[in-house]
């Protein structure tokens, strides 16, 4: 081989390597400690948790997945295009765990490594995605004038988000959760939000659904066959999840896919996680 090919050789893998580093960099790998595997007759329904946005219901969740306490409980309340509530062990919505209530995280303190893209401009604020969660804040700018640096940041509940469930009082949150399948701004900053469905919102979709009469309460109810973290799984048998990072390549192309699908109508709550799992 002669130095002009090995030149040009070298050349062609120096770009290639280049190009595989930046590919790489499109994408983040989710912490099996908050990926939530949820298995259903319906399916699996994999969520990523999100502590930044609420550390004490991301812990709670954690504790009493660790001890099998989700293992068998009902989707006791199911309205379509609503949510899917679950997490009570006496399958009514009046129960919870032995564990005291936890305070309500409607708001947190984003900085300027959150990771943030914004995809639409709301007024005052801006509307985009943190991690795969949907959320409100400020510009980066407002962190130059407060004293840690930050900002206010709010979870909006859009289709795939998991909040917690509560009583009348906002810090009655105890082990009750559930699953968005529709939009509703009438959530937003009086439920914690606590991660977003990455794969499995259409087995969500399909769980038997509740009496409207009787505000989603459902007769014969799915259940949670098993939940356990990622992490608690053996390596060979645990999935492994990627997310577009907000504002790469791919997540940009799902916005603008969205975006042109919807026109006018276009709003935060049409853009879903861009995944990719593998395992499990």
């Amino acid at each position: 081989m002669t130095l002009k090919t090995l030149l040009a050789a070298a050349a062609v893998s120096m770009l290639a390597g280049a190009a595989a580093a930046q590919s790489a960099s499109d994408w983040r790998t989710v912490s099996p400690e908050n990926l939530l595997v949820i298995d259903t007759a319906k399916g699996r329904v994999l969520v990523e948790l999100e502590p930044r946005a609420a550390p004490n219901h991301v812990e709670r969740i954690r504790t009493l997945t660790n001890r099998g306490f989700y293992d068998g409980l009902k989707f006791h309340r199911v309205i379509p295009n609503f949510m899917a509530q679950t997490g009570d062990p006496q399958g009514t919505g009046a129960g919870g765990s032995d564990l005291p209530d936890v305070k309500g995280e409607f708001a947190f303190r984003r900085g300027r490594d959150s990771g943030f893209a914004p995809v639409e401009n709301s007024g005052p604020g801006l509307r985009g995605i943190m991690g795969s969660i949907p959320i409100t804040t400020q510009p980066d700018a407002q962190m130059f004038v407060t004293a840690d640096f930050k900002t206010t940041a709010q979870g909006l509940f859009c289709p795939g988000v998991a909040g917690m469930a509560r009583a009348g009082s906002p810090d009655s949150a105890n082990s009750q959760f559930f699953l968005m399948t529709g939009q509703n701004d009438m959530l937003n900053g009086g439920y914690t939000v606590f991660g977003r469905v990455l794969q499995g919102l259409d087995a969500v979709k399909a769980l038997k659904a509740g009496s409207e009469a009787e505000d989603g309460k459902v007769a014969d109810p799915d259940v949670m066959t098993k939940v356990q973290l990622a992490s608690a799984m053996p390596e060979g048998q645990r999935p492994t999840a990627r997310v577009a990072v907000p504002g790469s390549a791919p997540f940009n192309a799902a916005v603008e896919a969205a975006r042109t699908a919807r026109g006018a109508q276009f709003g935060i709550c049409d853009v879903q996680p861009v995944v990719q799992i593998t395992g499990g």
